[in-house]
């Protein structure tokens, strides 16, 4: 009988818990960067939210936003502001806002978006549960192939790939583990460098662009997110094409992806969000794959290096 009521009570403690006694809900939302990608997040979880009636113009919810601007100590910081004035509920834009909150809270409920699978992000239990109190969207993996056959079928003579990876980052890990995988099944060679912030990117990309790399690949990896400007400058410069499994990616320079449409992601979390908001607590909540992936391309991009697509790609608007 006691584990029959422990789910439960961990749902009652989860929804309770909130030192905000007002009728108003609080929502703390923590962005990891700054970031033109994970931006797109953060509008389609407010949409969402505004969908559902809860709008901080109107008043129907508060909102406490803290941008941790790629900065780890700083990012502790909000959480814990988050955690210390008991919010309603903390939303978590990418990996690792979204693993600092579960670390620092098990009682208020935490929405991710722009984050992997849980167990990709080492947050589950021996027997592979998430976080009792974690719920919002993830991707899995499984998508990489796709992207980078995509590659193949655009740019037959290509032969080498580019990449650069965040050792510290685990999704970014698995995600070379894929592509390196895959590009073997390709016949292609896989040229990966490490690099551990944003503000080693330009060098480590010039060192790969020096290795003669045919394309480019942008993972799914936060310090890619960060500085894609500078990724997209320095391949520009040396005529090399970037693809991605990011879709919202090819907006600042990708010439093409198939990966989660990062709106829509956000929108997604935003929807359930929501459900939690209107019914006070986390029954039937729980972390679910993202639902929209799209093929998409940069036409101007696309122009740049005479690169053509077909009909089961969408334009870029």
């Amino acid at each position: 009988m006691k584990k029959l009521l422990l789910p439960s009570l961990i749902l009652t403690m989860a929804s309770c818990h909130q030192g905000n006694t007002s009728r108003v809900p609080v929502i703390g939302f923590a962005d990891a960067f700054q970031d033109e990608t994970i931006a797109q997040a953060k509008k389609g979880f407010f949409d969402a939210l505004a969908d559902s009636g809860y709008s901080a113009a109107k008043g129907t919810v508060k909102v406490i936003y803290r941008n941790a601007e790629g900065d780890i100590p700083t990012l502790t910081q909000a959480i814990d502001y988050f955690v210390a004035d008991q919010v309603n509920l903390i939303a978590a834009n990418a990996t690792l806002p979204v693993i600092t909150a579960v670390q620092k809270t098990r009682t208020i409920p935490v929405c991710m978006m722009v984050a992997p699978e849980p167990g990709l992000a080492g947050l589950t239990d021996r027997r592979g549960r998430p976080p009792v109190n974690l719920f919002g969207v993830y991707e899995t993996l499984a998508y990489i192939d796709t992207s980078v056959k995509i590659i193949r079928e655009v740019m037959p003579s290509a032969h080498i790939i580019g990449t650069v990876f965040n050792q510290a980052e685990p999704q970014s890990r698995a995600a070379l583990a894929e592509i390196t995988k895959e590009s073997r099944l390709l016949g292609m060679q896989l040229i990966a460098l490490p690099v551990n912030s944003s503000a080693e990117t330009q060098l480590v990309v010039e060192a790969l662009l020096n290795r003669h790399i045919d394309v480019f690949f942008a993972m799914p990896d936060n310090t890619i997110f960060a500085s894609f400007e500078t990724i997209a400058k320095s391949c520009s410069d040396d005529h090399i094409p970037i693809f991605t499994s990011e879709a919202g990616l090819v907006k600042r320079g990708a010439v093409a992806a198939y990966g989660a449409d990062i709106y829509q992601w956000g929108f997604q979390a935003g929807q359930q969000a929501a459900i939690f908001l209107r019914q006070g607590n986390m029954q039937g909540l729980h972390p679910e794959i993202v639902r929209i992936r799209r093929r998409i391309y940069n036409p101007a991009v696309a122009q740049e290096y005479h690169l053509h697509f077909n009909d089961s790609f969408s334009p870029l608007r």
